[in-house]
Protein backbone atom coordinates (compact mmCIF):
# COMPACT_ATOMS: atom_id res chain seq x y z
CA UNK A 1 0.00 0.00 0.00
CA UNK A 2 2.98 2.88 1.15
CA UNK A 3 5.89 2.68 -1.30
CA UNK A 4 9.19 3.02 0.27
CA UNK A 5 11.55 3.62 -2.19
CA UNK A 6 15.41 3.19 -2.07
CA UNK A 7 16.06 7.50 -1.78
CA UNK A 8 17.24 7.52 2.19
CA UNK A 9 15.20 11.01 2.96
CA UNK A 10 12.57 9.27 1.19
CA UNK A 11 12.29 6.68 3.26
CA UNK A 12 12.55 8.46 6.70
CA UNK A 13 9.93 11.05 5.42
CA UNK A 14 7.87 7.91 4.72
CA UNK A 15 7.89 6.46 8.05
CA UNK A 16 7.41 9.62 9.80
CA UNK A 17 4.13 10.36 8.05
CA UNK A 18 3.10 6.89 8.69
CA UNK A 19 3.66 7.40 12.74
CA UNK A 20 1.90 10.75 12.22
CA UNK A 21 -1.00 9.17 10.58
CA UNK A 22 -1.32 5.94 12.59
CA UNK A 23 -0.96 7.54 15.56
CA UNK A 24 -3.68 10.09 14.93
CA UNK A 25 -5.54 7.09 14.03
CA UNK A 26 -5.09 5.53 16.78
CA UNK A 27 -5.75 8.19 19.41
CA UNK A 28 -9.00 9.57 17.67
CA UNK A 29 -10.25 5.81 19.16
CA UNK A 30 -9.04 6.20 22.09
CA UNK A 31 -10.61 9.88 22.94
CA UNK A 32 -13.35 8.99 21.55
CA UNK A 33 -14.60 5.93 23.33
CA UNK A 34 -12.84 7.68 26.50
CA UNK A 35 -15.37 10.16 26.16
CA UNK A 36 -18.16 8.22 25.75
CA UNK A 37 -17.42 6.55 28.94
CA UNK A 38 -14.89 4.00 27.96
CA UNK A 39 -11.49 4.53 30.38
CA UNK A 40 -10.05 1.36 29.06
CA UNK A 41 -7.88 3.49 26.42
CA UNK A 42 -6.97 6.01 29.22
CA UNK A 43 -6.03 3.23 31.63
CA UNK A 44 -3.53 1.37 29.10
CA UNK A 45 -2.32 4.55 28.46
CA UNK A 46 -3.62 4.69 25.08
CA UNK A 47 -5.30 8.15 25.30
CA UNK A 48 -1.76 9.63 23.66
CA UNK A 49 -0.16 11.25 20.88
CA UNK A 50 2.97 9.42 21.45
CA UNK A 51 3.84 7.35 18.80
CA UNK A 52 5.60 4.59 20.74
CA UNK A 53 2.41 3.95 22.55
CA UNK A 54 1.01 3.21 19.56
CA UNK A 55 3.51 1.61 17.70
CA UNK A 56 3.27 -2.44 17.00
CA UNK A 57 6.32 -4.01 16.26
CA UNK A 58 5.04 -6.79 13.48
CA UNK A 59 3.27 -4.22 11.97
CA UNK A 60 6.01 -1.60 11.72
CA UNK A 61 8.60 -4.21 10.51
CA UNK A 62 5.97 -5.26 7.65
CA UNK A 63 6.01 -1.91 6.76
CA UNK A 64 9.46 -1.69 6.44
CA UNK A 65 9.67 -5.34 4.44
CA UNK A 66 6.15 -5.20 2.61
CA UNK A 67 5.17 -1.44 2.37
CA UNK A 68 2.00 -2.63 4.60
CA UNK A 69 1.60 -2.59 8.18
CA UNK A 70 -0.55 -1.89 11.54
CA UNK A 71 -0.23 0.28 14.84
CA UNK A 72 -1.91 -1.73 17.65
CA UNK A 73 -5.32 -1.88 17.77
CA UNK A 74 -6.72 0.76 21.01
CA UNK A 75 -8.96 -1.87 23.08
CA UNK A 76 -12.80 -1.23 23.25
CA UNK A 77 -15.25 -2.21 25.85
CA UNK A 78 -18.71 -1.26 24.50
CA UNK A 79 -20.18 -2.38 27.59
CA UNK A 80 -19.02 0.75 28.80
CA UNK A 81 -21.32 2.80 26.54
CA UNK A 82 -24.44 3.74 27.44
CA UNK A 83 -25.62 2.71 23.93
CA UNK A 84 -23.21 0.17 22.76
CA UNK A 85 -23.89 0.18 18.78
CA UNK A 86 -23.91 3.52 18.39
CA UNK A 87 -20.95 4.32 20.52
CA UNK A 88 -18.94 1.39 18.60
CA UNK A 89 -20.23 3.10 15.55
CA UNK A 90 -18.83 6.68 16.96
CA UNK A 91 -15.63 5.04 17.96
CA UNK A 92 -15.15 3.13 14.26
CA UNK A 93 -15.67 6.35 12.31
CA UNK A 94 -13.08 8.27 14.65
CA UNK A 95 -10.14 7.19 13.11
CA UNK A 96 -11.54 7.45 9.55
CA UNK A 97 -12.44 10.90 10.12
CA UNK A 98 -8.97 12.27 12.37
CA UNK A 99 -6.80 10.67 9.20
CA UNK A 100 -9.04 12.91 6.55
CA UNK A 101 -9.04 16.03 9.17
CA UNK A 102 -5.17 15.46 9.74
CA UNK A 103 -4.79 15.39 5.57
CA UNK A 104 -6.87 18.93 5.18
CA UNK A 105 -5.20 20.48 7.69
CA UNK A 106 -2.24 19.75 6.56
CA UNK A 107 -2.96 20.37 2.73
CA UNK A 108 -4.24 24.02 4.12
CA UNK A 109 -0.83 24.54 5.25
CA UNK A 110 0.86 23.36 2.11
CA UNK A 111 -1.40 25.77 -0.10
CA UNK A 112 -0.27 29.19 1.30
CA UNK A 113 1.60 30.67 -1.71
CA UNK A 114 5.64 30.40 -1.01
CA UNK A 115 5.46 29.14 2.33
CA UNK A 116 7.01 25.65 1.71
CA UNK A 117 7.22 25.56 -2.10
CA UNK A 118 10.59 24.02 -3.60
CA UNK A 119 11.56 23.36 -0.35
CA UNK A 120 11.70 18.99 1.64
CA UNK A 121 9.18 20.09 3.60
CA UNK A 122 6.58 20.41 0.66
CA UNK A 123 7.33 16.67 0.24
CA UNK A 124 7.06 15.54 3.45
CA UNK A 125 3.85 17.47 3.78
CA UNK A 126 2.68 15.62 0.58
CA UNK A 127 3.48 12.38 2.00
CA UNK A 128 1.57 13.22 5.37
CA UNK A 129 -1.80 14.22 3.08
CA UNK A 130 -1.52 10.81 0.64
CA UNK A 131 -0.78 8.40 3.78
CA UNK A 132 -3.25 9.44 5.90
CA UNK A 133 -6.06 9.38 3.03
CA UNK A 134 -4.65 6.39 2.25
CA UNK A 135 -5.20 5.14 5.70
CA UNK A 136 -8.71 6.91 6.20
CA UNK A 137 -10.30 4.80 3.01
CA UNK A 138 -8.44 1.62 3.71
CA UNK A 139 -9.91 1.59 7.27
CA UNK A 140 -13.17 1.82 5.35
CA UNK A 141 -13.10 -1.54 4.21
CA UNK A 142 -16.18 -3.32 5.39
CA UNK A 143 -13.55 -6.52 6.45
CA UNK A 144 -12.07 -7.43 9.82
CA UNK A 145 -10.24 -6.04 11.75
CA UNK A 146 -10.53 -3.01 9.68
CA UNK A 147 -13.18 -0.19 11.64
CA UNK A 148 -15.61 -0.50 8.03
CA UNK A 149 -16.30 -3.86 9.47
CA UNK A 150 -17.38 -2.57 12.78
CA UNK A 151 -19.22 0.57 11.13
CA UNK A 152 -21.41 -1.91 9.32
CA UNK A 153 -22.03 -4.57 12.38
CA UNK A 154 -23.22 -0.92 13.78
CA UNK A 155 -25.78 -0.55 11.45
CA UNK A 156 -26.68 -3.51 10.95
CA UNK A 157 -30.03 -4.85 12.58
CA UNK A 158 -29.25 -7.28 15.45
CA UNK A 159 -29.46 -10.50 13.73
CA UNK A 160 -27.86 -9.58 11.08
CA UNK A 161 -24.52 -8.14 12.50
CA UNK A 162 -24.49 -11.16 14.61
CA UNK A 163 -24.03 -12.74 11.04
CA UNK A 164 -21.47 -10.72 9.87
CA UNK A 165 -19.28 -10.82 13.23
CA UNK A 166 -18.81 -14.38 12.10
CA UNK A 167 -16.49 -13.25 9.61
CA UNK A 168 -14.11 -11.87 11.95
CA UNK A 169 -11.97 -14.99 12.34
CA UNK A 170 -11.85 -14.88 9.07
CA UNK A 171 -10.83 -11.20 8.34
CA UNK A 172 -6.92 -11.03 8.01
CA UNK A 173 -7.27 -13.84 5.63
CA UNK A 174 -9.78 -12.34 3.51
CA UNK A 175 -7.88 -9.12 3.82
CA UNK A 176 -4.35 -10.46 2.51
CA UNK A 177 -6.33 -12.52 -0.14
CA UNK A 178 -7.78 -8.89 -1.75
CA UNK A 179 -4.39 -7.16 -0.94
CA UNK A 180 -2.48 -10.02 -2.78
CA UNK A 181 -5.17 -9.94 -5.82
CA UNK A 182 -4.86 -6.22 -6.64
CA UNK A 183 -8.99 -6.03 -5.28
CA UNK A 184 -8.05 -3.10 -2.65
CA UNK A 185 -5.77 -1.27 -4.94
CA UNK A 186 -8.70 -1.35 -7.60
CA UNK A 187 -11.72 -0.77 -5.12
CA UNK A 188 -10.23 2.21 -2.93
CA UNK A 189 -7.66 3.77 -5.47
CA UNK A 190 -10.83 6.49 -6.84
CA UNK A 191 -11.67 7.58 -3.76
CA UNK A 192 -8.05 7.89 -2.11
CA UNK A 193 -7.19 10.13 -5.60
CA UNK A 194 -10.50 11.91 -5.19
CA UNK A 195 -9.75 12.75 -1.47
CA UNK A 196 -5.65 13.07 -2.26
CA UNK A 197 -6.50 16.09 -5.05
CA UNK A 198 -9.21 17.58 -2.68
CA UNK A 199 -6.53 17.78 0.47
CA UNK A 200 -4.25 19.15 -2.12
CA UNK A 201 -6.58 21.39 -3.74
CA UNK A 202 -5.01 19.89 -7.05
CA UNK A 203 -2.17 21.50 -7.09
CA UNK A 204 0.38 18.38 -6.21
CA UNK A 205 1.22 16.01 -8.59
CA UNK A 206 3.07 13.75 -7.08
CA UNK A 207 0.57 10.77 -6.73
Amino acid sequence: MIRLLSDPLQIVFTLAALLVATTCHEFAHAFVADRLGDPTARSLGRLTLNPLVHLDPIGTLSILLFGFGWARPVPVNARNFQDPRQGMLQVALAGPLANVTVAFIVGALAQIPGLFAGTPAAQFFDLIIYINVILAVFNLIPVPPLDGSRIVQSVLPAREAVEFARLQPYGAIILLVLLYTGVVGRVIGPAVRWLYHAATGGMSGLY
